[in-house]
């Protein structure tokens, strides 16, 4: 992640939680929460603030990079690390099975729609790439 990144994340983070979960900007009006994950190279934990949608009880965040010719490796972690984690939503922690969707996956169309309409910058993204964004689902466990 370049320094602009982790730098603009940091930010979010910060405001994110100082405002009990509500972030403004660009963000004003959207569920962000964050997602903890653990680095696949350097085993430490990261947290990444993200845009979520509903679908049903679970949440929905998709690995854009704004659109970048690659995933964001947050989705990597994710993806190789431990199936459960911790996502942040206002000031409540919340256990989370969180499993990557790639669209070769017969489920990926609906979760990209859900997904792409609750942010709908996802359209502008897609101009920057020929990749598919992956999709990741964050269902609660109880």
């Amino acid at each position: 992640m370049s320094d602009r990144w982790a730098d603009a994340n940091a930010q979010v983070i910060d405001q994110f939680r100082a405002n009990v979960g509500v972030v403004g900007g660009p963000f004003e009006g959207k569920q962000i929460l964050l997602v903890h994950h653990v680095g696949r190279r350097t085993g430490e934990e990261r947290v990444t603030p993200l845009v979520a949608a509903r679908d049903g009880d679970a949440y929905l965040v998709c690995g854009t990079a704004g659109g970048a010719p690659r995933d964001p490796v947050w989705v990597a972690n994710i993806e190789v690390g431990p199936r459960e984690t911790t996502i942040e939503i206002g000031a409540r922690p919340l256990r989370v099975a969180a499993r990557v969707v790639r669209s070769t996956s017969p489920e990926w169309d609906r979760l990209y729609r859900i997904w792409s309409a609750y942010w709908p910058d996802a359209a502008l993204y897609e101009t920057r790439t020929s990749r598919a964004f992956p999709i990741v689902r964050l269902e609660p466990l109880t």
